[in-house]
């Protein structure tokens, strides 16, 4: 059977704002430590496992060219645009429309691995095992598939995935998922982990091209209607057409149009360390701190600072500290931020702010 590899990468990261902006989001930053952008890695680990033409990326139709630029190993005619923003179902009733266009009979022959295009992940052995497990259970007809990580604190950023422990099998290990819970206050955090049933969800799934129809066509019957109908004017090239039909798709999450509906989901607990590095105070975990506790990069002078995080990429500037605790600070040519580090989840505010002022540090 066919695999491919589907790298959903439209998001624009306003939480690392000043240094995200419209063409230069999260995954096309090097936040990750390993001196590449977060979109590359995520290639790194694909390339292997997966055939260059079989790695697709599904994109804003403005960030096509800037990730291309990044992924000269990939075919260019693999970094797609999504012709209108419909959340992440849309993308993938795109992404399934398109292989069906360019094979009819892959609804038996191909299965998808979807991953996100900026989580820092290690290593990649471990991942591509998980990976594979994944695959290999979804072509199995074990349903639909997504992986769980086992949290190592209790996180409110993420959504968890509650297993059925009597279904566990396997290394890695496959379970049924009983329920996908939202991402829940401090209380229930903590009760989830100290439950030993409640993984993290990585937001990445795995399935055949039947599989995703036939639990489209019981839970979401539009959608698997736009899928078919779209994939029916891109193969007659009837590409406008096939636009027009795709701005008729409703804009829903796939975790909330399918994932949460479907009749059967497995998980795989990973084998491998994840972080989705959502925002500034994610990078001590990503890059390690100083006998201080500090991350500082760039041109940087700090003088009794504690526990921050200081990124400096302006090359005129100096970013100078002295005193402080626990501050997220972020330098560019032409925005400077500076926030409590335990709020930095919150920099996406700013960045409304900024619109609403009609002030163009966003783009």
């Amino acid at each position: 059977m066919r695999r491919v590899a589907v790298i959903m990468a439209g998001g624009s990261g306003e939480r690392f704002w000043p240094l995200s902006r419209w063409l230069r989001p999260k995954q096309l930053l090097p936040l990750s430590g390993t001196g590449r952008t977060m979109i590359q890695d995520t290639v790194d680990r694909l390339l292997g496992p997966f055939d260059p033409s079989d790695i697709v990326v599904a994109t804003a139709p403005h960030l096509v060219e800037p990730i291309a630029a990044q992924l000269p190993e990939l075919p260019s005619a693999n970094i797609l645009a999504e012709p209108h923003k419909r959340n992440t179902a849309g993308c993938l009733v795109w992404i399934a429309a398109g292989l069906l266009a360019e094979d009819p009979g892959a609804r038996a022959t191909t299965s998808m691995a979807v991953v996100a295009s900026d989580h820092q992940i290690e290593p990649a052995a471990g991942f591509q095992r998980t990976v594979a497990t994944a695959l290999d259970a979804a072509e199995a007809g074990r349903g639909l598939g997504t992986i769980g990580i086992a949290p190592d604190r209790a996180e409110t950023g993420y959504g968890y995935i509650e297993v059925d422990p009597s279904t566990w099998s396997g290394s890695p290990r496959v379970g049924r998922v009983a329920a996908f819970r939202e991402k829940p206050s401090q209380e229930d955090a903590e009760r989830y982990v100290a439950s030993g049933r409640c993984l993290w969800n990585s937001g990445m799934f795995f399935w055949t091209v039947d599989g995703f129809l036939s639990e489209l066509e019981r839970v979401a019957p539009d959608l698997a209607d736009a899928t078919m109908a779209i994939a029916d004017l891109l193969r007659q090239g009837e590409r406008e057409a096939a636009e027009r039909r795709f701005a008729e798709v409703r804009s829903i999450s796939i975790d909330y149009a399918l994932m949460e509906q479907a009749s059967e989901v497995f998980v795989v607990e990973a084998d491998f360390q994840w972080d989705d590095l959502g925002a500034w105070d994610a990078l001590p975990r990503s890059k390690g701190v100083d006998d201080h506790g500090n991350v500082l990069e760039g041109g940087i002078v700090a003088l009794d600072t504690r526990d921050s995080v200081v990124v400096n990429a302006s090359a005129d500037v100096v970013a100078c500290l002295m005193g402080v605790e626990g501050l997220a600070v972020v330098v560019t040519d032409d925005a400077v931020l500076v926030c409590p580090k335990h709020r930095a989840q919150e920099v996406r505010r700013i960045v409304e702010k900024l619109r609403e002022q009609g002030i163009d540090r966003a783009r």
